[in-house]
Protein backbone atom coordinates (compact mmCIF):
# COMPACT_ATOMS: atom_id res chain seq x y z
CA UNK A 1 0.00 0.00 0.00
CA UNK A 2 0.99 3.43 -1.20
CA UNK A 3 2.49 6.04 1.94
CA UNK A 4 -0.60 8.12 0.05
CA UNK A 5 -3.30 5.55 0.59
CA UNK A 6 -2.12 4.39 4.92
CA UNK A 7 -2.49 8.18 5.19
CA UNK A 8 -5.32 8.48 3.88
CA UNK A 9 -6.60 5.55 6.19
CA UNK A 10 -5.43 6.93 9.08
CA UNK A 11 -6.92 10.09 8.71
CA UNK A 12 -10.12 8.51 8.26
CA UNK A 13 -10.18 6.09 11.34
CA UNK A 14 -9.17 9.58 13.44
CA UNK A 15 -12.23 11.02 11.93
CA UNK A 16 -13.91 7.99 12.84
CA UNK A 17 -12.31 7.90 16.49
CA UNK A 18 -13.76 11.65 17.03
CA UNK A 19 -17.23 11.07 15.83
CA UNK A 20 -17.41 8.04 18.05
CA UNK A 21 -16.17 9.92 20.79
CA UNK A 22 -18.33 13.45 20.33
CA UNK A 23 -21.33 10.82 19.82
CA UNK A 24 -20.56 9.12 23.20
CA UNK A 25 -20.28 13.10 24.82
CA UNK A 26 -23.84 13.68 23.41
CA UNK A 27 -25.25 10.61 24.97
CA UNK A 28 -23.75 11.17 28.60
CA UNK A 29 -25.26 14.50 28.81
CA UNK A 30 -28.27 13.32 27.60
CA UNK A 31 -29.40 11.68 31.37
CA UNK A 32 -27.14 15.24 32.97
CA UNK A 33 -29.48 17.23 31.31
CA UNK A 34 -32.93 15.26 31.72
CA UNK A 35 -32.36 14.87 35.11
CA UNK A 36 -32.49 18.07 36.25
CA UNK A 37 -36.20 18.26 34.00
CA UNK A 38 -37.19 15.26 35.67
CA UNK A 39 -36.79 17.60 39.31
CA UNK A 40 -40.50 19.23 39.41
CA UNK A 41 -43.28 17.33 40.58
CA UNK A 42 -45.30 17.99 37.48
CA UNK A 43 -43.26 16.52 34.89
CA UNK A 44 -44.12 12.85 34.24
CA UNK A 45 -40.94 10.91 32.89
CA UNK A 46 -41.16 7.85 31.29
CA UNK A 47 -39.02 5.14 31.31
CA UNK A 48 -37.25 3.59 28.16
CA UNK A 49 -38.93 0.45 28.64
CA UNK A 50 -42.07 2.23 27.65
CA UNK A 51 -40.70 3.97 24.87
CA UNK A 52 -39.98 0.45 23.17
CA UNK A 53 -43.33 -0.57 24.06
CA UNK A 54 -44.40 2.26 22.25
CA UNK A 55 -42.40 1.73 19.07
CA UNK A 56 -43.24 -1.79 18.75
CA UNK A 57 -47.06 -0.65 18.84
CA UNK A 58 -47.41 -2.81 22.12
CA UNK A 59 -48.97 -0.10 24.00
CA UNK A 60 -48.96 0.16 27.50
CA UNK A 61 -51.06 1.32 31.20
CA UNK A 62 -49.17 4.04 33.16
CA UNK A 63 -51.46 6.54 35.09
CA UNK A 64 -49.22 8.97 36.98
CA UNK A 65 -49.76 9.54 40.65
CA UNK A 66 -48.62 11.69 42.72
CA UNK A 67 -46.62 9.79 45.86
CA UNK A 68 -49.05 12.16 48.00
CA UNK A 69 -51.62 9.75 47.04
CA UNK A 70 -49.66 6.47 47.35
CA UNK A 71 -50.68 4.65 50.48
CA UNK A 72 -47.00 4.68 52.25
CA UNK A 73 -46.91 1.27 53.21
CA UNK A 74 -46.72 0.70 49.20
CA UNK A 75 -43.36 2.61 49.58
CA UNK A 76 -42.29 1.44 53.05
CA UNK A 77 -42.75 -2.22 51.63
CA UNK A 78 -40.70 -1.52 48.42
CA UNK A 79 -38.14 -0.28 50.39
CA UNK A 80 -37.83 -2.97 52.89
CA UNK A 81 -37.76 -5.44 50.14
CA UNK A 82 -35.58 -3.73 47.45
CA UNK A 83 -33.54 -1.31 48.94
CA UNK A 84 -33.19 -1.19 52.54
CA UNK A 85 -30.70 1.17 52.93
CA UNK A 86 -31.93 3.23 50.24
CA UNK A 87 -32.94 6.52 52.60
CA UNK A 88 -28.98 6.48 53.64
CA UNK A 89 -26.85 5.88 51.08
CA UNK A 90 -26.07 8.07 48.31
CA UNK A 91 -27.17 6.01 45.38
CA UNK A 92 -24.95 3.20 45.62
CA UNK A 93 -25.29 1.04 48.52
CA UNK A 94 -21.24 0.08 48.79
CA UNK A 95 -21.68 -2.72 51.38
CA UNK A 96 -23.58 -4.48 49.20
CA UNK A 97 -21.75 -4.02 46.32
CA UNK A 98 -18.43 -5.07 47.88
CA UNK A 99 -20.41 -8.14 48.79
CA UNK A 100 -21.20 -8.82 45.46
CA UNK A 101 -17.62 -8.35 44.08
CA UNK A 102 -16.31 -10.28 46.82
CA UNK A 103 -18.76 -13.57 45.79
CA UNK A 104 -17.91 -12.82 42.61
CA UNK A 105 -14.13 -13.23 42.71
CA UNK A 106 -14.60 -16.38 44.96
CA UNK A 107 -16.26 -17.98 41.96
CA UNK A 108 -19.28 -17.93 43.88
CA UNK A 109 -23.34 -17.05 43.05
CA UNK A 110 -23.96 -13.23 42.91
CA UNK A 111 -26.40 -11.81 44.54
CA UNK A 112 -28.35 -8.60 43.55
CA UNK A 113 -27.02 -5.34 44.79
CA UNK A 114 -29.34 -3.02 42.60
CA UNK A 115 -30.18 0.25 44.68
CA UNK A 116 -33.60 1.76 44.22
CA UNK A 117 -31.62 4.65 42.93
CA UNK A 118 -29.59 2.27 40.19
CA UNK A 119 -32.99 0.65 39.23
CA UNK A 120 -34.84 4.31 38.43
CA UNK A 121 -31.95 5.57 36.46
CA UNK A 122 -31.91 2.11 34.31
CA UNK A 123 -35.31 2.43 33.40
CA UNK A 124 -35.47 6.46 32.57
CA UNK A 125 -31.82 5.95 30.76
CA UNK A 126 -30.46 2.53 29.91
CA UNK A 127 -31.39 -0.61 29.00
CA UNK A 128 -32.31 -4.25 30.09
CA UNK A 129 -30.58 -6.75 27.82
CA UNK A 130 -27.80 -7.17 26.06
CA UNK A 131 -24.04 -5.93 27.75
CA UNK A 132 -25.52 -5.87 31.01
CA UNK A 133 -21.72 -5.04 32.54
CA UNK A 134 -21.10 -2.31 30.67
CA UNK A 135 -24.85 -1.45 32.01
CA UNK A 136 -23.69 -1.53 35.03
CA UNK A 137 -20.61 0.62 34.44
CA UNK A 138 -22.53 3.28 33.15
CA UNK A 139 -25.65 2.91 36.07
CA UNK A 140 -23.39 3.37 39.10
CA UNK A 141 -22.10 6.65 38.22
CA UNK A 142 -25.32 7.92 36.75
CA UNK A 143 -27.15 6.74 40.35
CA UNK A 144 -24.94 8.97 42.56
CA UNK A 145 -25.35 11.81 40.31
CA UNK A 146 -28.86 11.28 40.21
CA UNK A 147 -29.07 10.76 44.01
CA UNK A 148 -27.18 13.75 44.40
CA UNK A 149 -29.32 15.82 42.01
CA UNK A 150 -33.00 14.50 42.80
CA UNK A 151 -34.41 14.33 46.51
CA UNK A 152 -35.38 11.05 47.89
CA UNK A 153 -39.29 11.56 48.04
CA UNK A 154 -38.61 12.43 44.54
CA UNK A 155 -36.71 9.57 43.69
CA UNK A 156 -39.35 7.31 44.71
CA UNK A 157 -42.64 9.20 43.23
CA UNK A 158 -40.74 8.62 39.66
CA UNK A 159 -39.51 4.71 40.64
CA UNK A 160 -43.17 4.20 41.77
CA UNK A 161 -44.28 5.77 38.46
CA UNK A 162 -42.29 3.71 35.93
CA UNK A 163 -41.29 0.68 37.09
CA UNK A 164 -43.17 -2.75 35.35
CA UNK A 165 -45.63 -4.48 37.52
CA UNK A 166 -46.44 -6.70 34.61
CA UNK A 167 -46.08 -6.99 30.93
CA UNK A 168 -47.52 -3.67 29.81
CA UNK A 169 -48.96 -2.71 33.37
CA UNK A 170 -46.08 0.55 34.48
CA UNK A 171 -46.14 2.31 37.96
CA UNK A 172 -48.07 1.72 40.90
CA UNK A 173 -51.52 2.88 40.20
CA UNK A 174 -52.06 0.86 37.06
CA UNK A 175 -50.50 -1.84 39.01
CA UNK A 176 -52.98 -1.68 41.76
CA UNK A 177 -56.02 -1.36 39.38
CA UNK A 178 -55.02 -4.01 37.69
CA UNK A 179 -54.14 -6.48 39.79
CA UNK A 180 -56.71 -5.45 42.74
CA UNK A 181 -59.10 -3.39 41.21
CA UNK A 182 -58.39 -0.08 43.48
CA UNK A 183 -56.56 2.64 43.45
CA UNK A 184 -52.94 2.88 45.18
CA UNK A 185 -54.13 5.21 47.45
CA UNK A 186 -56.03 2.49 48.94
CA UNK A 187 -53.75 -0.55 49.36
CA UNK A 188 -53.82 -2.45 52.53
CA UNK A 189 -50.32 -3.91 54.33
CA UNK A 190 -50.69 -7.36 52.78
CA UNK A 191 -51.66 -5.74 48.79
CA UNK A 192 -48.36 -3.36 49.35
CA UNK A 193 -46.28 -6.29 50.32
CA UNK A 194 -47.91 -8.63 47.27
CA UNK A 195 -47.28 -5.65 44.85
CA UNK A 196 -43.30 -5.29 46.53
CA UNK A 197 -41.96 -8.74 46.09
CA UNK A 198 -43.14 -8.49 42.30
CA UNK A 199 -40.72 -6.00 41.23
CA UNK A 200 -37.77 -8.83 40.63
CA UNK A 201 -39.55 -10.49 38.21
CA UNK A 202 -42.87 -8.85 37.44
CA UNK A 203 -43.10 -10.74 34.51
CA UNK A 204 -43.51 -14.27 36.17
CA UNK A 205 -44.67 -12.61 39.57
CA UNK A 206 -48.69 -12.22 40.00
CA UNK A 207 -49.41 -10.29 43.27
CA UNK A 208 -53.02 -10.54 42.05
CA UNK A 209 -52.62 -14.10 42.06
CA UNK A 210 -49.93 -15.10 44.06
CA UNK A 211 -48.44 -18.52 44.77
CA UNK A 212 -47.37 -20.32 48.22
CA UNK A 213 -43.71 -18.74 47.55
CA UNK A 214 -44.75 -15.27 47.02
CA UNK A 215 -47.53 -15.38 49.50
CA UNK A 216 -44.63 -16.30 51.99
CA UNK A 217 -42.54 -13.37 50.88
CA UNK A 218 -45.19 -10.98 51.10
CA UNK A 219 -45.52 -11.88 54.47
CA UNK A 220 -41.83 -11.33 55.58
CA UNK A 221 -42.07 -7.50 53.43
CA UNK A 222 -45.87 -7.25 55.40
CA UNK A 223 -43.40 -7.43 58.68
CA UNK A 224 -40.70 -5.66 57.94
CA UNK A 225 -42.52 -2.96 56.51
CA UNK A 226 -44.22 -2.67 59.74
CA UNK A 227 -41.22 -1.96 61.94
CA UNK A 228 -39.32 -0.12 58.57
CA UNK A 229 -38.90 2.84 61.61
CA UNK A 230 -36.22 5.00 60.55
CA UNK A 231 -35.07 3.30 56.93
CA UNK A 232 -38.15 5.24 55.46
CA UNK A 233 -37.77 8.44 57.66
CA UNK A 234 -36.43 9.91 54.15
CA UNK A 235 -39.89 9.92 52.65
CA UNK A 236 -41.35 11.78 55.34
Amino acid sequence: MSRAKRGGLTVLRKGWLRAVAKGAAVLALVPVVLTFLYLPSFVHPVSTFMLKDLATFSGYDRQWVSIDDVAPVLAHSVIMSEDGQFCSHYGVDLGELKGVVSDAMAGEATRGASTITMQTVKNLYLWQRPFTTLRKVVELPLAVYFDLVVPKRRIMEIYLNIAEWGPGIYGVEAAARHHFGISASKLSRRQAALLAVTLPNPAVRNPGKPGRGLRQLASIIERRAARAGGYVGCLD
